[in-house]
């Protein structure tokens, strides 16, 4: 397994965070996923052999926010 932080911009109340922690549970990759609005981040644990960063930041962009790193 991999654990990755992201920095996350854009998101403005717990329902971004919630919003972008359901879209990266939805990626057969990610195993687990918390996002905290306060500090801005998601801590994910995916699957190493499926790791895909591209599909985790299109994830996130699909909602508006921007990774701004970790990947």
């Amino acid at each position: 397994m991999k654990t990755v932080t992201l920095q996350i911009e854009g998101m403005r109340c717990n329902g971004c965070a919630l919003g972008v922690q359901g879209a990266l549970k939805k990626l057969n990759q990610v195993k687990s996923v918390k996002v905290s609005f306060p500090d801005k981040t998601a801590e994910l644990v995916c699957d190493e052999d499926a790791y895909d960063p591209k599909a985790i930041e299109a994830a996130v962009q699909g909602l508006g926010f921007r990774v701004k790193s970790g990947l």
